[in-house]
């Protein structure tokens, strides 16, 4: 095998051997770099965390899909971090001034990690969110009774398994942009969420679009940067 020679410093880069982190994507596109913790180990996350704090002071940074061990890592050496146990995340920082708000939908308590995970990276995105927990379609009662909440939303998140019907319900119901996850709980026929998430492409409710299956992380960062274009501008006429 060949090795190419260490191209040495590049602007907007910070090489840490193992990872070259994108210093300048916050410039970029108004959005730090995201700490993807699956397959690092606990030391990288913290190191990683660390970093992109440092360069980012007064920006909330996020780190996702943290094991255990990770988020136990996190919790000690940046007792600052929010760990959260249920979205396997853990937020560095304060985060922005939030415009625009992303309701979280979640059918049932068992998509109850996918809705955290987009939860969180939603408000670290800059929006407000509003959470709502167990609203299946088993149980229509339960959905009728938050579609004012829904309708007030710039954008919705909205979490489902099993055969992911909530989607196209609340697509049905209220004229805001909604992106659907599929989760992948369920019995065996849900293939993993494949079930969910053929559903959900093949929604009749105009409005809809879909991310892979347990994607909290890009529905949140999908929604959150809807909900930012959508609400009123922070100027000096309108603080």
């Amino acid at each position: 095998m060949t090795h190419l020679p260490d191209p040495g410093p590049q602007p907007g880069v910070h090489n840490l051997g193992y990872a070259r982190l994108d210093t300048d994507r916050l410039e970029r596109t108004g959005d730090a770099e995201v700490v993807y913790g699956a397959g690092k180990t606990p030391a990288q996350v913290v190191e990683l965390l660390r970093t992109l704090h440092a360069t980012h002071p007064s920006h909330a940074v996020l780190a996702t899909r943290l094991s255990v061990e990770a988020q136990e890592a996190v919790a000690a050496a940046l007792p600052t971090a929010v760990v959260d146990p249920v979205g396997r995340t853990a937020v560095l920082g304060e985060p922005p001034v939030l415009r625009g708000t992303v309701g979280v939908v979640a059918a049932g308590t068992s998509d109850a990690p996918v809705a955290a995970e987009a939860a969180t990276t939603a408000r670290v995105f800059g929006a407000e969110v509003d959470v709502i927990n167990d609203v299946g379609v088993a149980g229509l009662h339960r959905v009728m009774g938050v579609r004012e909440r829904l309708d007030a939303a710039d954008c919705l998140i909205v979490v489902a398994g099993m055969e992911g019907a909530l989607p196209s319900v609340i697509g049905g119901l209220v004229g805001v942009p909604l992106v659907a996850v599929p989760t992948s709980v369920g019995y065996g026929a849900s293939f993993g969420g494949v079930a969910a998430l053929l559903g959900m492409l093949n929604s009749c409710a105009p409005g809809v679009t879909v991310v892979n299956i347990d994607n909290g992380f890009g529905a949140g960062v999908f929604a959150a940067r809807v909900a930012r274009r959508s609400a009123p501008r922070v100027t000096k006429e309108n603080p």
